[in-house]
């Protein structure tokens, strides 16, 4: 079994997800492919990941990583499973920028990762580079299913699943505890 995530250097992320994956019987012997274009960021999730690893999974997990665009097609050769983390122009100046210029013309939102102004400035900045991933895992790995977290999910899913030919599922890490929240805001308990 093979997972690549796409954007490793995502360090919380890529610790939360793959460390669930090294506590998952069905997936604690995989093969993980780390990718980023960012070397520090890559090597501070890789020796977290190893710390894993070796400290909850008893280094049952090959953790290799991959630098650069020019590795992106061996990080995903044979992958399984491609998660997808990546955050295109980076908080400053991008996503800062995805709130102020909105908010200059008097549009408020409060975050633009979904819709709105903001989300499609986010979209249509990142869509080139899925676009670029779709083109090597049709080659290398035609099988993978592709695990969409990068927002804005809704737009970049549908972008995949309409334009590719990848098999893409869009994912939301807070849907996990979102109903249990709001229930708590509105002051109600959460029946599970």
């Amino acid at each position: 079994m093979k997972i690549t995530f796409l954007g490793a250097g995502s360090t919380i992320f890529a610790k939360n997800v793959l460390g669930d994956c090294m506590h998952s019987d069905v997936l604690r012997d995989a093969e993980i492919a780390l990718y980023d274009i960012d070397g520090q960021r890559l090597e501070e999730s890789k020796i977290m990941l190893e710390a894993i690893n070796k400290n909850d999974n008893d280094n049952r997990a090959t953790i290799k990583t991959y630098l650069g665009v020019q590795e992106r097609k061996h990080a995903l050769r044979g992958a399984n499973f491609a998660v997808n983390a990546i955050q295109v122009g980076g908080y400053e100046p991008c996503t800062k920028i995805d709130f102020d210029i909105p908010n200059k013309y008097g549009l408020r939102q409060t975050i633009a990762d979904t819709l709105g102004i903001g989300g499609i400035m986010r979209g249509l900045r990142t869509i080139p580079i899925m676009q670029d991933f779709a083109k090597d895992m049709e080659e290398v790995c035609p099988n993978v299913w592709f695990l969409n977290y990068t927002n804005p999910m809704a737009i970049l899913t549908g972008y995949m699943q309409r334009y590719t030919k990848v098999k893409t599922i869009g994912l939301c890490h807070s849907v996990q505890v979102c109903s249990q929240k709001l229930l708590e805001e509105l002051g109600m308990d959460d029946k599970t």
